[in-house]
């Protein structure tokens, strides 16, 4: 009934971003878990970035490009953004301590903390989703 609709995006998305910071969750206590390991590198979970460009590909119309290999690469290409899913990368571009780990205890729990109230958020968005819903039908 609400699947085909803006209201059926809506819960869709909130869903997968929730999904993303539950798996960001486990990884940043992947990372502080780790955080004295030596030779142990952090990871980050990359997906909003990833689920802008995809809906942002949605609307996007321009010239067409001439495509005459099967190998050239579309930059007109819609990206289903269904299909965006969170991934994680490992991080070797920060500094790294004398054992070879790259972990910042502080910085993880910082990101903890911002993680917890972005899913705060997301929940609260998803309450407000089915109150206005409510006060329509009731």
């Amino acid at each position: 009934m609400f699947l085909d609709n803006s209201f059926g995006k809506n819960m869709e998305l909130l869903h997968r971003t929730m999904d993303a910071n539950l798996y960001r969750r486990a990884v940043i206590s992947d990372n502080l878990a780790n955080a004295d390991t030596p030779n142990f590198k952090r990871s980050v979970v990359n997906f909003e970035s990833e689920l802008k460009r995809a809906l942002d590909s949605e609307g996007k119309t321009g010239m067409e490009a001439a495509m005459t290999d099967s190998k050239h690469i579309s930059f007109n290409k819609v990206q289903n953004w269904r299909e965006v899913t969170p991934r994680k990368v490992l991080d070797y571009l920060t500094q790294s301590d004398n054992n070879g780990n790259n972990v910042d205890a502080e910085e993880e729990m910082m990101l903890a903390m911002q993680n917890q109230l972005q899913y705060n958020l997301l929940t609260r968005s998803i309450s407000n989703q089915f109150y206005q819903i409510s006060k329509v039908t009731g």
